[in-house]
C-alpha cells in the first residue's frame, strides 16, 4: 500500500520553516517541525513532534516539468505509523491552504484541502 501525498508548487513559493509553521498553526494543529526543514535541500527523514510525540516522515523535493504551471514538487511518505501519516497529512494541508499547493494521493488523484483536513482531524482523534 503507497502511502504517500505529493504536493506541486513553485519552488520559489515553498515556504522556509517559519512560514509553514505558521500556515501549520493557523490550521490548528498541534504539530512542530524540527529544524531540519529546509525546501529543496531537506531530503529524508524530516522530525517533527505531533501534540508532545515524535511523528516524523520522508520528505524528498523534486523538480518537475511543470505540473499545472508548478515547477517543484515535494513528496511526503509515510510508514504505518498514524502519527506520521497524520503529520504528513498536516504539512500537505497547510502547503495547499495556505501557499496554494497542489497536493496529489498516492493514485495521482487530487486532494482538497477540506478532505486533508478531516483526514487528518481524523487520525489525531484516533491518537488520544
Amino acid at each position: 500500500m503507497a502511502r504517500h501525498y505529493t504536493v506541486y508548487l513553485n519552488r520559489d513559493r515553498f515556504p522556509k520553516r517559519a512560514g509553514l509553521q505558521a500556515a501549520i498553526k493557523a490550521l490548528g494543529f498541534k504539530l512542530t517541525l524540527e529544524e531540519d526543514y529546509v525546501p529543496f535541500i531537506s531530503s529524508g527523514y524530516l522530525p517533527c513532534t505531533l501534540n508532545g510525540e515524535d511523528a516524523g516522515f520522508t520528505l524528498r523535493f523534486h523538480t518537475t516539468d511543470g505540473i499545472n504551471g508548478r515547477d517543484g514538487a515535494a513528496t511526503l511518505q509515510w510508514s504505518g505509523d498514524p502519527r506520521e501519516q497524520a503529520s504528513a497529512i498536516m504539512v500537505a494541508a497547510a502547503l495547499a491552504h495556505e501557499f496554494g499547493a497542489l497536493v496529489h494521493d498516492a493514485d495521482g488523484r487530487e486532494s482538497s484541502i477540506e478532505a486533508m483536513l478531516a483526514e487528518a482531524e481524523k487520525i489525531f482523534a484516533e491518537l488520544n
